[in-house]
């Protein structure tokens, strides 16, 4: 074969490659597009408070305005109540936002290093069957941190992927805590990239 038909085939073949990745990329980007804009439709809708023997459902939306404006619905005033816990504490705990790497959370939380930080946090925030709690909460996790890498409380049970989220109110405070050695244990993670398969 002669050096130029050669090339016109090799430029033939880089074009019909490329295109076939566009196609690839347009493909995933429609699919990762469909997938986001029907999140909503599988997130948390109430939370189940559980404090001792006492439990409660509330709208996550009594969250949300709590959050927002430190005005608890008489539902979420018996739910501090029954924690004992403070408002503005609550509150705090529920909006602290903490740092992570968006495109690093995704992978490590694939590893078992990032399983084991999973079901840390969801000893205080589960399914309420508690069955495929670290998946639930891988979901939510990475849906909190998609917009602005960082993760907060409220963050996770509002992109929790099923209708209802259970959370331990007795031990809700501890959730602040949980997030922060999350963060910290996926930046010690980090440092390990080039191990992680």
């Amino acid at each position: 074969m002669k050096w130029p038909t050669l090339r016109r085939h090799y430029g033939l073949f880089l074009e019909v490659l490329s295109y076939r990745i566009i196609s690839v990329y347009a493909s995933l980007i429609a699919v990762a597009a469909t997938v986001l804009l029907s999140v909503s439709a599988f997130a948390a809708q109430k939370v189940i408070v559980k404090a001792g023997i006492f439990q409660i459902s509330i709208p996550v939306s009594q969250l949300e305005h709590f959050a927002e404006t430190g005005e608890m619905s008489s539902s979420l005033s018996k739910v501090v109540k029954a924690t004992k816990q403070d408002p503005p504490v609550i509150r705090h705990t529920l909006t602290h936002e903490v740092a992570v790497d968006f495109l690093f959370l995704e992978r490590a939380l694939n590893h078992p290093l990032g399983e084991l930080l999973l079901d840390k946090l969801g000893e205080v925030v589960h399914t309420p069957s508690n069955q495929a709690n670290r998946q639930a909460l891988r979901s939510a996790v990475v849906l909190s941190a998609a917009a602005d890498n960082k993760i907060s409380l409220l963050e996770v049970i509002q992109n929790y992927p099923t209708s209802e989220v259970e959370v331990e109110g007795e031990r809700i405070i501890d959730a602040a805590e949980h997030l922060r050695r999350f963060s910290d244990g996926l930046k010690a993670l980090q440092q390990r990239l080039p191990r992680i398969p």
